[in-house]
């Protein structure tokens, strides 16, 4: 398990860009999206767990979803998981959960990052205010954590305030999906975030996609987050391979 050196972040990048593209290149390689994204979660979790003494405790827990209106930028691995997840629940709960995606995925289809905060939507999983994926939800839910659960609330009733989000979060969650991300472009498969909700219902709706996407298709692209520019991703990941340390 990699650890990071907040002195030198490109070593933790590169240890866990090797330990991704060996999980797509092993022989189960027909199937890596739990490999990969138990290393993911576990190496996200592993260097978060114990913050700098001098930061102060994270006020996220259970109980609190303040920040679940945010849109999400999730990987293809990340969603498939959440696909399968779906499944494999009781019927009642599937159903219910599709049901949730397809309603959430009309109501914000046409809607940017910004205008999604605003609206205030709150998240399909969250019931009673917890998360009912809560051990498979994406990277950029788990990196989003806050130090003050009052600005988090002032800030989704639409009151002016700075919500003061952890650094060692929003870092080691970057590390880890840009790893991941250049893992698979490394080995030809679809690297992009997606949003998380109209992802979600294209996997739902078609059980081929994981096959596709195994096989190199691009089944999101629909979904793409277009402010991200994949060139720019492309040239920083190849220079930081490049980098001697």
């Amino acid at each position: 398990m990699a650890i990071l050196d907040q002195s030198n972040p490109l070593a933790f990048f590169k240890t866990m860009h090797r330990a991704f593209g060996a999980l797509v290149a092993a022989p189960n390689k027909q199937d890596p999206i739990e490999g990969l994204l138990e290393n993911a979660f576990e190496s996200f979790e592993r260097n978060v767990e114990r913050p700098p003494d001098s930061l102060a405790a994270v006020a996220c827990h259970g109980g609190c979803a303040s920040c679940c209106t945010i849109r999400v930028a999730a990987t293809a691995p990340e969603i498939l998981l959440i696909a399968r997840t779906i499944r494999s629940s009781s019927k009642q709960m599937e159903d219910e959960l599709r049901h949730r995606v397809a309603e959430a995925d009309r109501a914000t289809k046409r809607l940017d990052a910004l205008q999604r905060m605003l609206a205030g939507l709150a998240c399909p999983f969250i019931d009673r205010d917890l998360c009912v994926i809560y051990s498979v939800r994406p990277l950029a839910c788990r990196g989003h954590a806050s130090f003050d659960e009052h600005a988090c609330v002032d800030a989704l009733a639409g009151r002016p305030c700075d919500v003061p989000i952890s650094a060692l979060h929003v870092t080691v969650r970057s590390l880890v999906q840009n790893s991941m991300q250049a893992a698979l472009r490394d080995a030809g498969l679809a690297w992009a975030t997606y949003e998380l909700n109209q992802s979600l219902q294209i996997a739902l709706s078609d059980e081929a996609c994981e096959i596709g996407w195994i096989n190199g298709e691009d089944v999101f692209a629909s979904a793409a987050i277009a402010e991200v520019s994949l060139k720019e991703m492309a040239e920083t990941f190849d220079a930081i391979k490049a980098a001697a340390l």
